[in-house]
This record gives structure tokens, C-alpha cells and sequence, in this order.
């Protein structure tokens, strides 16, 4: 039987190079994920994480291993490992996005086994993305999981299910790779049965099997078809329907081996009109997400990861999130195929192409990339050429063939910035950056980034600029959606993100995001989120902080409300302003446009005793259906303390995010409230941020981190003028 272990805690850590020899001492006990170093969330330099460390594990082996194979496996580590077992080198991996294994079996010993791994953070120029200069930062650490794969010595490498027919006779094809580590063949009997997820033993299991013979030190792929299915639930946005197959593996001895994996049934097709997700053409409307946190760059655990899922999905409204611009931790895309959420993942890198030896790098991250997400439903598209990267046709043929023969039901896309790029792909993709939507040289034509760098804008920038920074995001959404040949637009970006010098605002920090990067709005974030249904939520967001000088000589006209209501009335306090409809004439094709109220400076004396509080009420059938109100009174009244979950595994390495701000007494953020935040732990975990916190933007965030022992965590946050405010959370 196969035994998977997981492999994250009681791991050691030493900031430099160190060998085998090395007493433990000179080390700290960590538990993965893992950063070398935290950081604050601005206003560093890579050379504080791009140093080479060593990590080591000790441990001993849980079952006898005779006649079987032994895997460490990892699902990521920045950027060069190097991996020994006992002081012999098994392997050595280059690249930090990708999953890689070695096998340790004949290197285990009997009693105490040492694992270590060198792992190289440094910016190295012989692997992708660098090269030249990059806009984002890598970070460090061995920071996703890691596990041993106890296995026979023939055992199922992977699994590659292929669904078609899913709108009329769905059919399920399942491509079984088989390795037999033995120097004589073997006959195996193959059993697949396909489960509605989280349903296994249910009375629609339905089963196929049959037989094998595995040659010596070799692999056999055999299919295993389901023909005829019935009672099958399709994939969808609304409906994230999974099944699992699981694979069971016999021969003379009994059962050998079993192997599961997760999919969907449904369809997606790019098209030169639009995009078709079983049969109906969907709008894609999207963001970017690059995959890194404040304090703890990319080593965030599951919770987190899903987290921001999440947040894409239902504070967001998107319904499709590009892995910008590397594969993802596997935690993310399954909770997109969990939630609904389409995917364009991609390949490693940034404008640059390397020599021969790089180019063999990208090849094998295709690879890794396809063979590893292959099954997930949510993936609509395969990126499988250097974002933003000169033509390079010889490279660009292998990636787009690789990806075919790996997975010939995708489409491949190729990001890009300059329309006359050589279209070798299925999928136009292409970075559009003319603050509008240009007409398609090539169809199916998908924007992969708009708006971004060309207009970077921060929770602490005056209210002109926040409301100009929505606006050009909607713009770009509203053209799009006019537009038949234009199957969608993902806009550059989610959440900011930390970069290098050559980029961002001096602080190395890119305020690029909708969010910032501690997941919290900006305006531009309500653009999307008003396109929620308002079945699903129904929602006023005023782009504005209701102070009388923070605009350029026009107070708060013309006030821009984003909300999915079909009308809204305007009060000044208790009095109506006006009832007002959607502005359909300067945004035609959006699903929900944005109300615009002008004529507010004529009818208030900003200066004088009639600036009252704002409240907003969106109708929906002549009925409110949501409100906000903005107090005039831009005065700091309390100190609001939330975390996102209440209870967290004691493992080590759970994490859930705190979130603070200061705000009026109706809990709109206040940008100006410029002050520290203190704050204490006590329990069972431990605070992962800058403390005290140095607020700037009304709002900000830390996490906490799980110890491994059960217990209790308070976190208390005060700052001087205002009531403390506290939280708790257990761990199980």
C-alpha cells in the first residue's frame, strides 16, 4: 500500500552553508512552509533573504522499506536545492515554482536517517526568472509542503483524466502511468473507480479494471475508459462539481498500490467569438495574483492560500485569476476548483530568454507545470511562453507542442505585450496597457494585464487618485464587455506586491492591486466586486472618504457610488438628495455600471453648518436592498481588531491574518488616522508582523501563528486616544 507522510515539522534551519557534520546546535527547529528570514512588508532589499541556508530533518523510518520505494517529495523550494540523505547526494533541483522528488531507498539506513537540503535563494542568472531585471521578488525558504511516498516497487507515477462528450454522453478516458522498479516484469490488475467527491462507497461509483504487464526498470501507460456515463454534474462556476477516481493497483501479492485524484466534468473552449464554458458563452472578467504575503513572502500554509481564493472569488467577483507570472502553490488551485474560480496558469518568468541551458529549464517547467495541474477543472489555459518575452519561435514551438502531447484538451496562450508578436499559440493573449481595449489582430483574443503600473496607486493617496485608479479599471471591464472578439480582460492586479529597485515606488513595493497587499481595498476593488450578482449579494461601495479638501477645488462632486442595485437615493443626514439611475450613457456594457451623482457642492456648504453624513440606499424593485453610510465627522472613533478565522490547527504553521483599522463610527476606514497600533499575544501562537505597526492608510494587517500545542491565543491591539480591541482564537 502506498503511504504518504507528511514531512513539514521538526525540520532544522541555519541561515548559511553548513555540511552533515554540523552539530544541531548550530540550528533552529522550524516547521514548513518556511521563509529564511521575515521581513517588514516595504523598504527591503533581496540580499537580506539571497543567501544560501541549510535546512536538515531527522527522522526514522515508520515501516520496514524492503521491497519498496521511498520518495521525498517537495512542492516547491526557492531556488536552487541541492538534497542529501545520510551525506550522499540524491539530486539537485533548479528552479523554485515547480514540484520535484528524489528517491532515497538505497541510501536509508535502518535506525536515525538525515535529511538535509542546501537550498541557494540567491537570484541566480541561470534559471527563470532571472536574467535580467524582474518586477517581483522571490523570496526564500523551503516554503511550500513537503512529504515522504512510501510505494511498491511498481507503483502508479500519475494519473491523467480526460473528459469529453460531458454536454451530451459524458465519457471519462483515464491514462494510468505505471513504473516497475523491479529487474523482472510484472502483472498487475488495474482498478479505477470514478466517485462523486467526498462520496465514496455511494451507490454511483462505477468501476472499470484491467490488466498489465509492467517491463522491467520501466513505465506502461494504459486507459481506462467509462463509456456512457450517466447522472454526471458538470463543472461550472455556480456548481463546482469534483468527482475522484482512485486507482487500485494488485498483482499475486493483493493490493500494491492506490492512487487518487481529483477532476471535474466540463467543457471550456476559447473561441473567436468569446469563451464557452459547457456551451454558454461566459464574460471573463479577472485579476492577477502574484502568489506573495507581507512579512512571510511566499511561505504561506494552506489556510492562507486558500484565503485568497476566497477573496478572488467571492470579495472580488472575478470569475478567472491568472497565476502571474509562475505556477502556484496546489493549496490555491484547489480551492479555485472547490469554489468556481478559472485559471490561467503559467510558466516562470519575466521578459527575459536565457541560453540554451535556461531555455531546457523552461521545457521542464512546462512539464512540471501540465503534469502537476492537469486534472484540476480550473484550469482553462496553459501560459507557456516568458510573460512579456521577444518572439522566439524555436522555443515557443517546443513549449506549444510539449503542452499539446501533455495535455491535448487545453489551449495554450502567450503572454505578450506588442500585437505584432508571432501567434504560435491557441489564445491571443496580450498585455494591454492603452488605457482602453485595442481591437484583436488575432482571435480568440484574451487581455491578460490592463491598467497596473500605468497609474499605481496607494490606500494613502489622496481621494482624487483613488477614484481615478477605479475609474480606469472600469473603463478597460466596460469596453471589453462591449466588445464580441474580446473574450475577457484580467486586470493587472490583485494585491501589491513587493519588487525590485528598478520597479515600484521606492520602498519596493508595486501598488499595483485592486487590494493591498494585506488583501484589503482600495476603490478600484468595488469595480469588481459590483459586478456581483445582486441575487448573491447586493451592495453600495461610495468611492470617496466624505472630507471636504481632499479633492482638487471640487469637494466630493461628482460622487461615483459602484453598487449592483438597479437605483440609489442620496441623503445628506436625513434629508433626500435624489433618486439616481445607473450611468448607462458613459458605460454601456458593463453588467452593473457605477451611479455618478453631480451638483453635491451646489447643494451643501462644505465649509459651514449643512456637511452632513452621508447615507446611500441602492434599490433593487423600488426596495432597499443595501446601504452605507460615510460620517462627515472624519475624526477617529474606534480601533477595529478582526481575524479571518477563530480557530486554527495546532501544527506550527497555521496561520490566519489579523486585520486592524481605525474608522469612523460607522467603520468606513479613515486613510488620514496616521498612528501606531501596539500590540500583545498571549497563548498558544505567536504574531507574525511589524509591532508596533506603523497604520498609514487607515487599515493594515499581521497573522498569527499556531504553536503546536492546543490552547488559547488573545491578541489585544491598542493605539493611544482609542478603546483597545481584542480578539481570540483557539487551537485544536
Amino acid at each position: 500500500m502506498r503511504t504518504i507522510l507528511p514531512f513539514n515539522d521538526q525540520w532544522l534551519f541555519a541561515p548559511e552553508p553548513l555540511d552533515a557534520r554540523t552539530p544541531d546546535d548550530r540550528f533552529k527547529t522550524v516547521t514548513l512552509p518556511h521563509t529564511t528570514v521575515e521581513l517588514p512588508h516595504r523598504n527591503f532589499d533581496p540580499s537580506e533573504y539571497g543567501f544560501i541556508s541549510t535546512y536538515r530533518k531527522r527522522f526514522t523510518m515508520p515501516e520496514p522499506a524492503k521491497g519498496r520505494r521511498v520518495f521525498i517529495e517537495f512542492d516547491a523550494a526557492m531556488i536552487a536545492a541541492t538534497v542529501s540523505i545520510n551525506g550522499v547526494q540524491v539530486g539537485i533541483n533548479e528552479g523554485g515554482y515547480t514540484p520535484f522528488s528524489f528517491d532515497l531507498t538505497e541510501h536509508l539506513r535502518g535506525g536515525e536517517n538525515l535529511l538535509q537540503v542546501e537550498l541557494d535563494s540567491s537570484e541566480r542568472a541561470d534559471i527563470p526568472p532571472f536574467g535580467y531585471v524582474v518586477d517581483y521578488l522571490t523570496f526564500s525558504g523551503i516554503y511550500r509542503d513537503v512529504r515522504l511516498v512510501i510505494v511498491d516497487n511498481v507503483h502508479v507515477e500519475n494519473v491523467f483524466t480526460r473528459t469529453s462528450d460531458v454536454l451530451t454522453a459524458p465519457k471519462l478516458s483515464a491514462d494510468v502511468r505505471l513504473r516497475n522498479a523491479n529487474r523482472f516484469d510484472r502483472a498487475v490488475s488495474i482498478r479505477a473507480t470514478l466517485h462523486p467527491y467526498l462520496q465514496r462507497g455511494s451507490a454511483n461509483a462505477v468501476t472499470q479494471e484491467v490488466t498489465a504487464l509492467v517491463p522491467p526498470d520501466g513505465t506502461l501507460t494504459t486507459t481506462l475508459h467509462f463509456d456512457n456515463l450517466s447522472g454526471i454534474h458538470l463543472w461550472s462556476l455556480d456548481d463546482p462539481k469534483l468527482y475522484t477516481l482512485e486507482i487500485e493497483v494488485t498483482a499475486d501479492s493483493g493490493l500494491i498500490d492506490t492512487y487518487t485524484t481529483r477532476f471535474g466534468f466540463r467543457e471550456a473552449i476559447f473561441k473567436d467569438d468569446g469563451f464557452y464554458l459547457n456551451g454558454s458563452k461566459i464574460k471573463l472578467i479577472g485579476l492577477n495574483r502574484h502568489q506573495m504575503y507581507p512579512y512571510i513572502g511566499a511561505a504561506a500554509p494552506q489556510r492562507l492560500q486558500c484565503r485568497d481564493a476566497e477573496i478572488l472569488k467571492y470579495d472580488l467577483g472575478v470569475n478567472i485569476v491568472r497565476t502571474s507570472h509562475y505556477p502556484q502553490s496546489p493549496h490555491f488551485i484547489d480551492a479555485c476548483d472547490q469554489l468556481g474560480l478559472l485559471v490561467l496558469e503559467e510558466i516562470p518568468g519575466w521578459q527575459f530568454i536565457g541560453d540554451e541551458d535556461w531555455k531546457g529549464i523552461v521545457l521542464r517547467d512546462v512539464e512540471a507545470m501540465i503534469m502537476r495541474d492537469r486534472n484540476h477543472p480550473s484550469i482553462v489555459l496553459w501560459g507557456v511562453r516568458i510573460n512579456e518575452s521577444w518572439d522566439d519561435e524555436a522555443l515557443y514551438t517546443a513549449t506549444n507542442a510539449l503542452a499539446h502531447k501533455l495535455d491535448p484538451t487545453r489551449q495554450t496562450g502567450g503572454i505578450r505585450y506588442f500585437l505584432t508578436s508571432q501567434f504560435l499559440e491557441d489564445v491571443f493573449t496580450y498585455n494591454d496597457f492603452s488605457n482602453t481595449v485595442v481591437e484583436p489582430s488575432h482571435t480568440p483574443h484574451l487581455v491578460t494585464e490592463h491598467n497596473g503600473h500605468m497609474f499605481s496607486t496607494k490606500t494613502f493617496d489622496n481621494e482624487e487618485r483613488q477614484v481615478e485608479h477605479a475609474l480606469r479599471h472600469l473603463r478597460v471591464q466596460d469596453k471589453q464587455f462591449g466588445m464580441p472578439n474580446v473574450t475577457g480582460a484580467i486586470g493587472w492586479c490583485a494585491f501589491d506586491y513587493n519588487t525590485h529597485k528598478e520597479f515600484g515606488s521606492g520602498d519596493r513595493m508595486c501598488y499595483h492591486g485592486v487590494m493591498d497587499i494585506f488583501r484589503l481595498p482600495k476603490f478600484a476593488a468595488y469595480v469588481y466586486e459590483s459586478q456581483i450578482d445582486p441575487k448573491v449579494r447586493p451592495l453600495v461601495r461610495a468611492a470617496t472618504f466624505w472630507t471636504p479638501g481632499d479633492r482638487a477645488a471640487n469637494g466630493n462632486d461628482p460622487l461615483v457610488v459602484f453598487s449592483n442595485c438597479e437605483e440609489l437615493e442620496v441623503y445628506l443626514g436625513d434629508k433626500l438628495y435624489g433618486r439616481f439611475q445607473p450611468d448607462r450613457e458613459t458605460y454601456p456594457s458593463i453588467p452593473h455600471a457605477p451611479f455618478v451623482v453631480k451638483g453635491l457642492a451646489h447643494n451643501m456648504t462644505h465649509w459651514g453648518e449643512n456637511y452632513f453624513d452621508l447615507h446611500l440606499v441602492g434599490l433593487i424593485d423600488g426596495k432597499p436592498a443595501a446601504e452605507q453610510w460615510i460620517e462627515a465627522n472624519s475624526l477617529p472613533v474606534q480601533l477595529v481588531l478582526e481575524a479571518d478565522d477563530t480557530e486554527l490547527d495546532a501544527d506550527g504553521a497555521d496561520m490566519t491574518r489579523l486585520v486592524f483599522k481605525v474608522t469612523d463610527k460607522y467603520g468606513n476606514r479613515l486613510p488620514y488616522a496616521i498612528m501606531p497600533i501596539n500590540f500583545t499575544l498571549e497563548g498558544a501562537g505567536n504574531l507574525v508582523g511589524e509591532n508596533p505597526f506603523p497604520l498609514v492608510g487607515g487599515q493594515g494587517a499581521m497573522y498569527v501563528r499556531a504553536h503546536t500545542s492546543p490552547g488559547t491565543i488573545t491578541v489585544t491591539a491598542s493605539t493611544p486616544r482609542l478603546p483597545s480591541a481584542t480578539v481570540t482564537i483557539v487551537t485544536r
